[in-house]
């Protein structure tokens, strides 16, 4: 390491609003240097022409020394590093301004320390600009001193106050230890990290083992969707999001609710989970789920493969975690206005900061309206308002307490799908509605809950957290769509409406510790978890049937006021599900680590039918139990390239019944999984290959000799590959992409013509792309282009493979530009203006959902 002087600080420079600038180009190492130079003015009579490149700085670390404390960037072009130093008061303030931060996870990050050494206030490194990193001291009673080295790791900035730095040692020079020994950096000063992560690559996730691990050492698959790319590709829900992901599909909106399915590959009901929490429903099944915000989203992990241990009940594809923000240390305000086709209109703000002035209070508050009109011939738009506080508390040093609210409120035309007619979706004009324009419904969705964590010490700790979660759907009064003829194309239809209340409490408790058993190094998770359920559902009909024909509609029904129908039937179901589990991740090896863990779930259900024109008096239960073990295990052949392979067990219980009255054992599912992890161009770009086979099995199917009952003996199988890349290429250029080849197929059923058929919704081959670049220097810096393509291949429409729903490729683009703390876009989505089936629930009636024709989206935001 050499040691080049930058500035030796004099009390006298430190007269306040004096200010000093200097400039150094470049740096070199003593040996490289005909003369050592003195001062500043040395250095830079001694610099070449400066370079136009910037450079990487790939991390920052601190490490105390004799006299105070060193900054290192690091980076493996230190000498080539250009410097503005210059000095106001107490403040000394460095800008290399041919750098950048190049993190794993994003550029946007500070890093501050503070009263890192005596006489020291405070650190900070941050990027500055698209062009320079500022490295800014502040002094406690004076100008601090900064010098300079130039080592293996980087630049590194020797700072200390004008007292320590001016005290003699303590020691003879000669009886100074070697310089080989460096103990100071066995205890590195904490630097604490604000921002947000801003790149396409996140290297962890506590989705998957339910601690925060490094996906290259998670033996699981799992992807991760950051606010980068949400931003980049101005999505506004969910689903959008997901196709980014191989072996995710869209199953719709189901029966008018303005709701959600999803599919994991190929199994259906991935259940929706916000910071852990299960959004709506607590027993595994797979009905529609509210429509999700993303404005108050950090990022989106999906984890793959049968996940009951952390979980519960669950489908064996997978699912879906969505990560909230949360308050920030240091003051935030951004505000953003979206607008676009079909009168697209979407203000949002997002603030936050400390609530005290010794900053162990801190808030977050999201919030956004939004309008557009829906491309079919709805009246209705589809309006929302959303809002979602947030308060973070230091109770003490060991001790964090964060309360969170969300609310929704949205109402939107009652969107039902086109039928099927022969062997595809029946072909009219993607506007065709076959309800009425005036059909609405309202969602209501309200989560408040609370998440306590106590450190005991520097490897044990304890989480307890709440969460209620009330999902409600109010139909007015709607034309719905009962069946489909299609010898006469005619809709059946009668005026209905339905109003449902959800209601989940639920608690989680778990301790997670670090250990060791000799060379053997132990992180352990054991948990509990308990969910009260209470949902009640009710319809309401007027039998008068009310044809449509598919293909020449005639509308405008007169419809009755909602008290005047007929009560149809109802019920309300309570329940209480239990769970038990307890995980341990092993170190056995440096490169070598196996996972394994175990849960046990007890469940039970009682359903009261509420009496109607066609529900009678009724009660029924469902009960069911389950052990759901997993293992992993990973192989690191180096730090950037894992092998892995796992088993997993997931469940869902039934709720059919057989001829005896009994309700059927829980749905199994088992997995396996085998695949590849690998970091490329230090960090920045991250890939997955898995192959993976996965089973589920007593499948609730029809009694061959009791067509009303039910036995469990279907069994559906789903087995391919999938790839997914993330990351950056090259700085400014970013990259997500994904293929999937899947056979999904049904293995067993009582109906024989059904065995070997194709899983509905699923197809056999999928990709996505979607690539962006930003100018990083000259005249157009922050300027952009964003460009990739979805492609999804021929899918079938139901589990008898009667139909088909095709395939499609939509390409999508974007042209932004960013300066200083300005942001503004245009996005253009399915340019070929594609007419296409995004998703299907299964069936040939009202079930096939047409995707988005060519839209405009325009953004300009701001932060300050």
């Amino acid at each position: 390491m050499s040691f080049l002087p930058l500035l030796m600080a004099q009390s006298a420079r430190a007269e306040v609003n004096q200010k000093e600038q200097t400039i150094i180009t470049k740096i070199k190492r003593l040996s490289e240097r005909e003369q050592p130079a003195t001062n500043i003015s040395g250095l830079f009579a001694q610099s070449s022409t400066p370079s136009l490149e910037i450079i990487p700085v790939t991390g920052v670390k601190a490490n105390p020394t004799e006299k105070g404390v060193e900054i290192i960037l690091q980076t493996s072009k230190g000498e080539q590093l250009q410097i503005t130093n210059s000095s106001t008061s107490n403040n000394f303030i460095a800008d290399i301004t041919n750098a950048q931060l190049r993190l794993p996870n994003g550029d946007g990050f500070t890093f501050r320390s503070e009263k890192p050494t005596v006489g020291i206030t405070e650190i900070t490194v941050t990027n500055f600009d698209a062009k320079t990193i500022r490295v800014t001291v502040i002094g406690e009673k004076s100008l601090p001193v900064v010098e300079l080295f130039d080592g293996d790791e980087g630049l590194i900035f020797g700072v200390a106050s004008t007292e320590t730095a001016t005290k003699p040692p303590e020691t003879p020079q000669t009886e100074a230890k070697p310089a080989t020994e460096t103990p100071q950096q066995d205890n590195p000063i904490e630097l604490v990290v604000t921002g947000e992560q801003d790149g396409y690559r996140v290297p962890n996730s506590s989705t998957a083992t339910g601690t925060d691990t490094p996906i290259l050492e998670t033996p699981f698959s799992v992807q991760v969707i950051p606010q980068e790319i949400i931003r980049d590709q101005q999505i506004t829900q969910v689903k959008d999001a997901l196709s980014n992901i191989s072996g995710v599909t869209y199953g719709g909106d189901v029966q008018g609710r303005s709701g959600n399915t999803f599919s994991i590959r190929g199994f259906t009901g991935a259940p929706v989970l916000l910071d852990g929490f299960r959004r709506f429903g607590s027993s595994g099944e797979g009905s529609s789920q509210p429509n999700f915000e993303v404005a108050n989203l950090e990022q989106i992990e999906v984890l793959k493969g049968p996940a009951s241990i952390l979980y519960g009940a669950i489908e064996p594809g997978g699912l879906i975690n969505l990560v909230s923000k949360k308050p920030k240390a240091e003051p935030f305000y951004e505000t953003e206005l979206q607008v676009g086709s079909r009168g697209f209109v979407r203000p949002r703000f997002d603030i936050s900061g400390p609530l005290t002035d010794d900053g162990k209070v801190l808030y977050r508050l999201n919030g956004l309206f939004q309008n557009f009109n829906s491309f079919q011939n709805y009246e209705q738009p589809d309006q929302r308002y959303f809002i979602a506080p947030t308060i973070a508390w230091k109770i003490n040093d060991r001790t964090d307490l964060n309360i969170s609210l969300e609310y929704a409120n949205s109402t939107r035309p009652a969107i039902f799908g086109i039928p099927a007619v022969g062997k595809g979706v029946a072909d009219v004009p993607r506007d065709r509605i076959i309800t009425e324009p005036s059909d609405t419904v309202t969602n209501i969705t309200t989560n408040i809950g609370y998440t306590l964590e106590h450190r005991f010490d520097a490897n044990w700790k304890l989480r307890n957290a709440f969460r209620y979660t009330s999902y409600e759907y109010d139909f007015g009064v709607v034309a719905l769509p009962l069946f489909f003829d299609e010898a006469t194309s005619t809709v059946g239809r009668f005026l209905a409406s339905q109003e449902s209340q959800n209601k989940d409490y639920t608690f989680q408790t778990n301790v997670t510790g670090k250990f060791a058993t000799g060379d053997i190094k132990h992180t352990l998770l054991a948990g509990i978890d308990y969910v009260y359920r209470d949902s009640r559902i009710f319809s309401a009909v007027d039998f008068t049937f009310r044809p449509l024909n598919l293909f020449n509609p005639t509308y405008g029904l007169v419809k009755p006021s909602e008290d005047t129908l007929l009560g149809f039937g109802g019920s309300t179901t309570t329940g209480n599900s239990w769970g038990f589990y307890l995980q341990d991740q092993i170190s056995i090896l440096k490169n070598l680590q196996l996972l394994a863990g175990i849960r046990y779930d007890t469940l039970s259900l009682n359903t009261v039918n509420i009496p109607g024109s066609s529900t009678l008096a009724g009660e029924s239960a469902t009960n069911a139990t389950a052990f759901t073990p997993r293992f992993g295990l990973l192989y690191q052949l180096s730090d950037r390239l894992s092998l892995y392979g796992s088993y997993s067990q997931s469940f869902a219980p039934n709720t059919a019944t057989t001829v005896t009255g009994e309700v059927l054992p829980p749905q199994r599912g088992k997995g396996y999984e085998f695949g590849i992890k690998s970091e490329f161009l230090n960090g920045k770009l991250f890939a997955t290959l898995a192959y993976f086979d996965v089973t589920k099995q007593n499948i609730a199917v029809t009694d061959p000799n009791f067509p009303l009952f039910s036995i469990a003996s279907g069994e559906q199988r789903s087995r391919g590959f999938e790839f997914d890349l993330s990351g950056e290429i090259l700085p400014g250029w970013k990259i997500i992409a994904s293929y999937a080849n899947i056979n999904g197929e049904v293995t067993a059923d009582t109906n024989g013509a059904n065995i070997g058929n194709k899983l509905f919704g699923l197809p056999e081959n999928s990709a996505s792309l979607w690539t962006t670049y930003e100018i990083q220097q000259g005249d157009l810096q922050g300027l952009g282009l964003g460009l990739g393509f979805n492609y999804v291949g021929d899918r079938q429409g139901d589990l008898e493979n009667s139909f088909s729903l095709g395939s499609y490729f939509t390409t999508n683009a974007a042209i932004f530009y960013k300066r200083d703390k300005w942001r503004i876009g245009l996005n253009f989505r399915n340019i070929g203006d594609v007419k296409y089936i995004e998703s299907a629930f299964g069936g040939r009636g009202a079930s096939n959902n047409f995707g988005d024709p060519f839209t405009v989206i325009g953004s300009i935001s701001v932060q300050f």
